[in-house]
């Protein structure tokens, strides 16, 4: 039987000390198919949905709007397996890698973008310059001077 005086797991503090959160205590995260690379929706994570997700091997999440946890296909059956969990550079959004069972939007569609919708978005077209001295524009560059100080 259990020792029920004894604090439940937490996040590892040197995890918890990277994250930048928002106001309600939150980090954005950003779920991907991990074999695919499709974006299939951004959730939010506190700590104790980050600490739940990374020991338990599925997603969990901070729901805003009912103001509980909630992991990924408990009601759907349409659950998300982790594959792996990154932290980006700024510490303000999570990556999480993950095999897709079915639908990952509440509406029913593979992402939450397809629901969304394209917007229009004029495509841009790299400057000649930079398109004649490289295929990948930024794979010699190791940092982005306008990006920098966001």
């Amino acid at each position: 039987m259990p020792d029920d005086t004894l604090p439940a797991p937490s996040l590892d503090p040197d995890v918890a000390a990277r994250l930048k959160r928002d106001d309600a205590g939150l980090v954005a995260a950003i779920v991907q198919q991990h074999d695919t690379g499709d974006v299939l929706m951004l959730g939010w994570m506190d700590d104790e949905a980050l600490h739940r997700t990374l020991t338990s091997g599925r997603v969990t999440f901070w729901s805003r709007s009912r103001q509980e946890y909630w992991r990924k296909g408990d009601t759907s059956g349409h659950v998300q397996v982790v594959r792996s969990v990154a932290l980006d550079c700024d510490g303000d959004a999570l990556l999480v890698r993950v095999h897709q069972v079915g639908a990952a939007c509440h509406t029913g569609t593979r992402t939450c973008f397809e629901a969304g919708g394209d917007l229009g978005a004029v495509v841009g077209e790299l400057p000649a310059a930079v398109a004649e001295t490289t295929p990948d524009a930024t794979a010699d560059r190791t940092t982005d001077p306008e990006e920098e100080n966001q």
